[in-house]
């Protein structure tokens, strides 16, 4: 799966880590792993310009998707046999993310994993239009996003298990050598 990051915002953003979220919210989504997804992150003022032109709605706003023009609706990236799919561009803005964290009570890192799970949601044509639609697609967001923190913590608790399984081999001399022969 290919997914490319563009930070144009200005503001600095683990990029690696929004890159994951959403390759975990395409995995869990079951989209092909030929797909491929660019995630820009502007400053308010571009995705002021962008939400006035494309929604025609004045100020910014924190997220926007654009599926691609060849994208086949009738077969959404995530059903069954889908094949390689040019998947588009999710937008995201730090600088109202902050805002919104801040009023969420939590971090903007959690509010931008949050952004990016809905714009990739949007972009396998989930929407929120009517109150089935919001009940569906935030259900997907929220249930993804708790799954992403339970496998996040898993893997920070087996990092850590392996630096302290190392140190004690270390100290008692044990310590794991490459090569043949050797333990």
């Amino acid at each position: 799966m290919s997914i490319e990051i563009a930070n144009e915002s200005g503001v600095e953003v683990p990029e690696p880590s929004i890159v994951s979220v959403a390759r975990f919210a395409l995995d869990k989504m079951s989209v092909s792993q030929l797909a491929e997804l660019s995630i820009v992150l502007v400053e308010l003022d571009v995705m002021s310009d962008l939400h006035e032109r494309w929604m025609d709605l004045p100020g910014p706003t924190d997220v926007m998707a654009f599926p691609m023009d060849e994208y086949d609706s009738s077969r959404r990236p995530d059903s069954a046999g889908a094949g390689p799919a040019l998947l588009g561009d999710i937008v995201l803005c730090p600088a109202f993310a902050k805002d919104q964290a801040r009023k969420a009570g939590h971090s903007v890192l959690d509010e931008l994993h949050l952004l990016t799970v809905h714009g990739v949601l949007h972009l396998l044509g989930y929407d929120h239009a009517e109150p089935e639609e919001e009940r569906e697609m935030f259900g997907l967001q929220n249930q993804i996003l708790a799954d992403f923190r339970t496998a996040k913590a898993a893997a920070e608790r087996e990092q850590a298990q392996r630096s302290a399984d190392s140190a004690v081999l270390g100290a008692v001399g044990l310590e794991e050598q490459d090569g043949p022969g050797t333990h």
